[in-house]
């Protein structure tokens, strides 16, 4: 372990808060290096002068006076721009499903132009087109009866 990670972990093993695993790694590094060794120890003896003071109880008043302290103060004024400050949680949903919108808009496959109808090919097909308008307009047609169940089910055979 470096001199500098011990650093940050320097608190954390003094107050005996320091992770299981890390603890052996933190001990190795200490009976190797004199200089974190002697930082432990000057922190130690601070700890040691900081325990021998006397514990001081705040006044009756103490509570009344922070909270009037704490009233007296001007409310935080907002900026014009302060409505745009939103969650972190509904920025994240909100950029999610932004990504998933746009993700599904690029990947959904792509379907092919109807086919270009030619005139050459639209003139073979105008007698089939002008039968149809005949026979969709053609009143004999509408005059027939309608076929029923029983006709449907007779063998066209037997006829």
């Amino acid at each position: 372990m470096s001199c500098e990670r011990m650093q940050t972990r320097l608190l954390e093993f003094l107050d005996g808060r320091l992770k299981p695993n890390e603890l052996p790694e933190v001990e190795k590094h200490l009976a190797a290096c004199p200089a974190c060794r002697l930082r432990v120890e000057e922190f130690r003896a601070v700890s040691g002068l900081l325990d021998e003071l006397p514990m001081l109880d705040p006044s009756p008043a103490f509570d009344a006076r922070v909270r009037a302290r704490v009233a007296a103060e001007p409310p935080a004024r907002h900026g014009f721009w302060a409505f745009l400050h939103v969650s972190p949680r509904i920025a994240f949903a909100a950029s999610a499903l932004l990504l998933s919108i746009v993700w599904f808009g690029y990947t959904r496959p792509v379907s092919a132009p109807p086919p270009a109808i030619d005139d050459a090919q639209m003139m073979q097909d105008l007698p089939v087109l002008e039968d149809h308008d005949v026979l969709t307009n053609f009143e004999p047609l509408k005059d027939l009866p309608a076929a029923t169940q029983a006709d449907d089910d007779k063998d066209p055979q037997q006829m």
